[in-house]
């Protein structure tokens, strides 16, 4: 019998990924946008509810958020579907390590807070949940991905663009991984507890580790380039996007990665695509490279 599943928030990056993986699959998909209706009526029929609503650019999260939380568990609970929710990693806080389902929650930003209340109302809902964590995405489609919008756009005028440290470890997630990873679950969720915490450890890597990368693909030399944080600290009482990443800044100076211990024993099988594979991805290429311009010093 073909399954079903309700994505939501079908235009942004967790929703499009979603649908191409659960279709991929052999699923029939139902997509749904916030306020285009009653979320329960279109949920009714569905097995699996992709929750991929966010506001945008940190919009409202103290509002917004618990609203979201509240009408996706609604639906769960009429429908009976399982919710599957991309976690991610603000609830740790700014202490490093390799994080787990076990690692406690102790965030240290406001957004951090919001994300870790919404997690405990998720496992005391009722409702099946499979929470599959992931850190920062890496999107091929360029949809407001932190990779394509602030590490990778300067590229072909040789620059990386550097949030921190260039040598702090970070962690990523390549979302058609990520997709895949979900569709998988969802079909073991009978397999499954009430509320699985699972880390998605995808790529973890430095700045320092993906510029020697590049510089190796593209046969160029590249240099950073330095996010303006003092910029966004000035703008901050005046724009709610430069104060919500000012926020968040800690975050690039602070090392991590995801435990993948916990996916590999649920999905055995499961393989990441190769970071050279998804660097290609973004004309990360030496033809490409050289037809972008020579503004990069060609290595010796």
């Amino acid at each position: 019998m073909t399954q079903t599943a309700l994505i939501l928030g079908g235009s942004g990056k967790i929703g499009a990924h979603a649908k191409r993986a659960f279709e991929a699959a052999g699923w029939r998909c139902r997509m749904y946008e916030r306020k285009a209706g009653n979320m329960a009526e279109a949920a009714m029929g569905c097995d699996v509810i992709v929750n991929g609503l966010n506001p945008p650019n940190y919009h409202n999260w103290a509002e917004l958020i618990p609203a979201i939380t509240e009408e996706v568990i609604a639906a769960a609970k009429a429908s009976g579907a399982t919710v599957i929710l991309p976690g991610n990693v603000y609830v740790f806080g700014n202490t490093g390590g390799t994080w787990s389902e076990d690692t406690p929650h102790r965030p240290t930003s406001r957004k951090g807070v919001i994300r870790a209340e919404m997690e405990v109302l998720y496992a005391q809902s009722g409702v099946q949940v499979i929470n599959l964590r992931a850190g920062n995405f890496i999107d091929p489609d360029k949809n407001g991905d932190v990779f394509s919008m602030l590490i990778v756009p300067k590229l072909a005028k040789g620059k990386v663009g550097a949030m921190g440290d260039p040598a702090t470890l970070q962690a990523y997630a390549y979302l058609p991984d990520w997709a895949r990873a979900a569709v998988m679950l969802a079909e073991k969720r009978a397999e499954l507890g009430g509320y699985e915490d699972i880390p998605f450890a995808g790529h973890a890597f430095s700045l320092d580790a993906l510029k020697a990368d590049m510089e190796q693909i593209t046969g160029r030399v590249l240099r950073y380039s330095a996010f303006p944080w003092r910029m966004m600290r000035l703008a901050a009482p005046f724009w709610e996007l430069a104060r919500e990443l000012v926020e968040m800044r800690y975050l690039w100076n602070t090392p991590h990665a995801l435990s993948g211990r916990k996916l590999k024993a649920l999905l055995p099988e499961f393989e990441d695509t190769p970071l050279r594979d998804v660097l290609r991805q973004f004309d990360i290429n030496p033809d490409k490279a050289m037809a972008a311009g020579r503004e990069g010093e060609r290595v010796a």
